[in-house]
């Protein structure tokens, strides 16, 4: 995404999430998995979120800095809990137009709240819209990602990500470990074969898959080697899904 500016729209007293996954470098979810788990008023307010935008794009601007490519929401867990995350998307885009209007607005998103029309509107309306897709098989995302919510399902899941019409990154990270004595491993045959037969029914942008590079809450999970992300990025090039490995 080049030069990145990061805005995190979380309380930074402790993670945020509506996943519990096991790579993350953020370590384990306690709590916070629901917006309405906690008061309003630990998040940054829409027109707080705008004024620092605009005072730190100013003050580059004004000292003649590189304008960033991208300003990127990501933080200590999934930004679209924040309870008026459409509303920062409308101030955001209004002062990038005004300051930096050759700066992309990037949203990471685990995707858990793309059943919030508000927030599924909003991430239409950005310039690099990236949601997460671990895996093929529904018992492997409940492995990797331990959603919160019990009702979570990979197929509506899948067809949520569907209703952007192509106006979607997928990003997935690929992974081998031992947790609590179970194997797991997204790239086994099968698994892959799922994921790219999810991936045709999306038909994202183009899909980053990338390995497990930091710290991660769950002990004893592998990095897979490029040579297999390589293969796994050939078997979607070839069922028409374009691919970037990041290694």
């Amino acid at each position: 995404m080049g030069s990145s500016l990061g805005v995190n729209l979380l309380p930074l007293n402790r993670k945020r999430c509506s996943f519990n996954c096991i790579y993350c470098e953020c370590g384990w979810t306690n709590g916070g998995g629901d917006a309405s788990s906690f008061s309003d008023d630990s998040f940054p307010t829409p027109e707080e979120v705008e004024a620092a935008l605009d005072e730190k794009l100013t003050k580059m601007q004004q000292g003649n800095k590189r304008m960033p490519d991208s300003i990127t929401f990501a933080g200590n867990g999934e930004p679209t809990l924040h309870p008026q995350f459409a509303e920062v998307i409308n101030r955001t885009v209004k002062v990038r137009n005004r300051l930096a209007p050759d700066a992309n607005i990037v949203v990471l998103s685990n995707g858990s709240t793309l059943n919030n029309p508000d927030v599924f509107n909003a991430l239409e309306k950005v310039n690099q819209n990236i949601q997460k897709l671990d895996g093929g098989l529904p018992e492997t995302i409940q492995w990797i990602n331990q959603p919160l919510n019990p009702s979570f399902d990979l197929i509506q899941q899948v067809e949520y990500l569907s209703r952007f019409n192509g106006k979607v990154i997928i990003q997935t990270l690929f992974l081998k470990g031992v947790v609590d004595g179970i194997t797991i491993d997204n790239t086994t045959d099968q698994e892959v074969e799922a994921w790219i037969e999810h991936l045709k029914r999306i038909k994202p942008q183009f899909v980053m898959i990338y390995p497990v590079d930091r710290g991660t809450a769950a002990d004893h999970i592998m990095k897979v080697p490029e040579e297999v992300l390589r293969q796994i990025a050939d078997r979607a090039e070839k069922a028409g899904i374009s691919t970037r490995v990041y290694y």
